[in-house]
């Protein structure tokens, strides 16, 4: 078994608990070998609000992260450069290769901006985080999206690649860190095991989640969860960096809403893909209503949600169908016109001149202040 580290994420009791004369402030489940982490979310001297982090970004090997290459820099004041990288599709979603940089204009916020470089980079190092749903309404298809996207590990990474595995229920833990070693990724993959929290009633971070649900799944720490691969592991890297999440697309608790998520993906500057995997007789005749946030969550971050549902060949092909796109990646970058580093959202759009093409890509970028760097 690989060693689980959970992510430290705070709750608080609703106001509900207060009238038992109860104030608790309590972290998500840790093993009982774990040594205790101090975390606070009050604000600091600079009146900000820490969220919840995780304590390492080497690998489990204890190897750091390979050096970055300036040519593969993320979006930081430092650098000037913004980097974005995307896809090109026809009519009939079918990806187009050998384009050049005369084939593009670049806008942000509406205004044209010269582009420094544009490569078509497939080869670029990739950093890749594997989410995978474990709550209850994953048990028909957990042990389909363990063997399948173990699959998609062997084909997708190289030597020079990195990838780290994640679960979320009702925690959050990081089942295995950075490494290449597509074994020991397997390995936590197939760790994974559906956890509902038991019948421990609705405290904190004892199988409830951070919101007591009275009734209902017990918790699916989704948005959570993408915020902390995102500011935790993501954020720390340079280069190409995608995030795959298997799940339902619903969230159940969660301490942060999808805006927050949305922002962190953004900022760690991760295409996030978002693979629609549940059977949904577990819902019953009401279905389930978690796609209008993955869509949300996937396209303002460059990604895109495939259906998948219970289906082995479904799932298959839709990892095929993002191994493609990851290696059929343009990368155009350009000094921005506007050169405040005010922290604000700046929209960026790539047009094709080609009115047939469609641009996946990421919907803008954070301008982030130097005091952030």
């Amino acid at each position: 078994m690989p060693k689980v580290r959970p992510f430290k994420v705070l709750h608080l009791l609703s106001a509900c608990l207060l009238l038992a004369g109860t104030s608790l402030l309590s972290l998500a489940q840790v093993p009982k070998n774990a040594p205790p982490e101090p975390a606070s979310n009050a604000p600091d001297s600079n009146g900000e609000v820490h969220q919840p982090v995780i304590s390492s970004g080497k690998n489990q090997q204890g190897d750091q992260a390979p050096e970055s290459d300036q040519s593969v820099e993320t979006l930081k004041v430092n650098v000037g450069v913004v980097q974005l990288f995307f896809n090109v599709k026809d009519k009939r979603g079918a990806l187009i290769p050998n384009l050049s940089k005369t084939d593009f204009q670049i806008f942000e916020d509406g205004k044209p901006q010269t582009v420094k470089y544009f490569t078509a980079e497939s080869n670029l190092p990739l950093t890749l985080g594997i989410l995978i749903d474990s709550s209850g309404s994953q048990m028909r298809v957990l042990d389909m999206e363990k063997e399948v996207g173990g699959n998609f590990l062997s084909q997708i990474l190289t030597p020079k690649d990195l990838a780290f595995v994640l679960d979320f229920d009702v925690n959050v833990n990081l089942l295995q860190d950075f490494t290449n070693n597509t074994r020991l990724l397997k390995v936590a993959l197939n760790s994974a095991q559906i956890n509902t929290g038991g019948g421990g009633g609705s405290i904190p971070g004892m199988g409830g989640g951070p919101v007591p649900q009275a009734n209902g799944p017990r918790g699916t720490l989704l948005y959570d969860a993408v915020y902390l691969a995102s500011h935790d592991e993501l954020a720390q890297q340079v280069g190409r960096k995608a995030m795959i999440l298997l799940t339902d697309g619903e969230d159940q608790g969660s301490q942060l809403r999808i805006k927050e998520a949305v922002e962190a993906a953004q900022k760690s500057d991760s295409i996030v893909y978002v693979l629609l995997c549940a059977d949904r007789g577990f819902y019953g005749f009401g279905g389930y209503s978690g796609q209008g946030e993955m869509k949300k969550l996937t396209q303002e971050t460059g990604g895109r949600v495939i259906e998948v549902g219970n289906k082995m060949e479904k799932l298959r092909d839709a990892f095929d169908q993002i191994a493609n796109e990851l290696r059929s990646q343009y990368n155009i970058g350009y000094v921005s016109t506007n050169t405040a580093r005010d922290g604000t959202f700046r929209k960026v759009e790539i047009r094709a001149n080609n009115k047939d093409y469609k641009i996946q890509a990421r919907t803008g970028y954070y301008a982030v202040a130097l005091k952030d760097q």
